[in-house]
């Protein structure tokens, strides 16, 4: 979702053929997600440590959000330090290692077995991601460019390592007496590491250049995005220090008061780039991502009420906890990749036909690559299924499960239909 739409020399050295399986591994999973998602209704009426929401959350987390960002991230690492990818070797083994591991460990977690399936899967998952950090760093570190946006990237992308290791050791400490206590105590560390670590600094990092570059902005602000930086990464050390020394204290209301100042001020970001953009029309897809940074704020909403909910004598309901989880990856980062695969896959696959033609004849624009029709039916039909589920979660009504869940499996059909179709481009003659 986060590939560039610059003609540098840098983006020549990633070859599509390195980025484009990643999304359509992505698209895959997001289907798959969707009809898990109608088939395990009933889930969602208990508690969220439950087998099959562990099997969609990770497809989600996984196979979905982070393949995209693995696979685009070998076309934008090279843009962002204005250097050479450093392997596209490593690139093809992160790709391999992650599609035989995510089906294992997604299996584990549905059947809730965390022997030898789970424990590959977890394996071929680390090794990916070691992969993938090794690429990265390696790239910065040959490279004589440093921007803020390179140090969120990299941060972002060591914060996942961690993710994926801790996990491991869930799974392991699931049959064997690895860690001091059970593997449900270390979910919320694991899950938050994962999410406010690898996906929201990510996310704002990558963002904060292509959403001006997008609308042809002039707005730029670096010490904000180094400020942004800091309380990301504030919050989660804090958060971590917390959740091992001080347990069930009140302290945590102040990570998650760093993480709020942090969306506040990218809101405003994105806001100011808006308002100094050259482009007056602005896209749907670009709308949409523009939409997700204000979807952040909800999960950051609930989880200020599950805290203070923790200290009333009722406790916390498990119908909090899954939407606050439901709302980060179907809603905020499924918002960011719906919008941003429309606006960066096309030119992969443009610059895979047209790079070459493009200097002797007229050739389609990268947005005729897909429909745009079809993209506006989407967008809509995603609004609806997630306002349903959302809905049915809080209330916990079946019917509102199951309608949003249909709503969302029509999502992520046009979506593999717009993906597929741009996949497949041929080389047209323009008059």
């Amino acid at each position: 979702m986060f590939a560039p739409s610059l003609n540098s020399d840098a983006v020549k050295t990633t070859s599509y053929k390195v980025v484009l399986p990643f999304y359509l591994y992505a698209s895959f999973s997001f289907l798959i997600a969707t009809i898990f998602l109608f088939a395990s209704s009933e889930a969602f009426l208990n508690h969220y440590f439950h087998p099959q929401i562990l099997a969609i959350t990770h497809i989600m987390a996984l196979g979905w959000a982070t393949m995209i960002i693995i696979g685009a991230g070998h076309q934008l690492v090279p843009v962002l330090i204005e250097g050479k990818l450093y392997s596209n070797k490593l690139a093809y083994a992160s790709f391999a290692l992650a599609a035989v591991g995510i089906p294992l460990l997604v299996h584990g977690f549905y059947f809730f077995d965390m022997n030898m399936p789970a424990k590959w899967g977890g394996r071929f998952v680390v090794f990916a991601i070691i992969a993938y950090f090794i690429n990265v760093v390696a790239s910065a570190a040959e490279s004589k460019r440093k921007n803020v946006h390179s140090v969120f990237v990299i941060t972002a992308t060591a914060w996942l390592l961690i993710t994926a290791l801790l996990g491991l050791a869930l799974v392991y400490n699931f049959t064997y007496d690895l860690l001091p206590q059970n593997s449900f105590h270390y979910f919320s560390v694991h899950a938050h590491i994962g999410i406010i670590g690898w996906f929201l600094l990510l996310v704002i990092g990558v963002a904060s250049r292509l959403i001006p570059m997008f609308l042809i902005s002039k707005y730029t602000n670096v010490r904000l995005l180094w400020l942004i930086f800091a309380l990301i990464n504030g919050a989660l050390l804090s958060y971590i220090v917390i959740f091992f020394i001080f347990p069930n204290t009140i302290s945590a209301f102040v990570s998650v008061g760093m993480v709020l100042a942090a969306a506040v001020l990218f809101i405003f970001y994105c806001h100011q780039a808006y308002k100094q953009r050259l482009r007056r029309q602005v896209d749907e897809q670009v709308r949409i991502s523009l939409l997700s940074a204000f979807m952040l704020l909800l999960p950051i909403i609930l989880l200020f009420v599950i805290i203070a909910l923790s200290f009333a004598a009722s406790g916390v309901k498990s119908n909090l906890i899954l939407g606050y989880g439901f709302v980060v990856f179907f809603g905020w980062l499924t918002a960011v990749i719906l919008g941003m695969t429309f606006k960066t896959m096309p030119f992969i696959v443009w610059n895979k036909v047209y790079r070459q033609r493009s200097a002797a004849g007229k050739t389609p624009n990268p947005k005729d690559l897909f429909d745009n029709l079809i993209f506006k039916i989407m967008g809509v039909l995603y609004l609806v299924g997630f306002t349903l589920f959302t809905f049915g979660i809080m209330d916990s009504q079946i019917i509102f499960l199951k309608s949003g869940s249909v709503f969302l499996i029509s999502t992520s059909v046009l979506y593999n239909w717009n993906v597929l179709k741009v996949f497949n481009h041929k080389a047209v003659t323009m008059p």
